[in-house]
C-alpha cells in the first residue's frame, strides 16, 4: 500500500515539474507495392495540473490512512 502511495505522490510531481511527455510514432505515410514510405511523428501529452495536484494528495490520503482500515 505504501509502494502505490508513494508512486503517485511520484507521478504527480513529476507531471507538475513536467507538464506532460511526448513520444515519437512512426507512420507509414506511402505504400506503393514493395515501397514504403514512413514518417515518425511526434506526439506530446499534457497532464493538467489538477490531475498532478490530485495524485498527490490521493497518494498522501493513501499513505496516511490506507494501513488503518480493519
Amino acid at each position: 500500500m505504501k509502494i502505490a502511495a508513494l508512486l503517485l505522490i511520484v507521478a504527480g510531481l513529476l507531471s507538475l515539474v513536467y507538464g506532460g511527455f511526448s513520444y515519437d510514432r512512426d507512420k507509414t505515410a506511402i505504400k506503393l507495392g514493395p515501397l514504403e514510405l514512413k514518417v515518425t511523428e511526434k506526439e506530446t501529452v499534457n497532464v493538467p495540473v489538477w490531475a498532478g495536484v490530485g495524485a498527490i494528495v490521493a497518494g498522501g490520503l493513501l499513505l496516511a490512512f490506507g494501513g488503518k482500515a480493519k
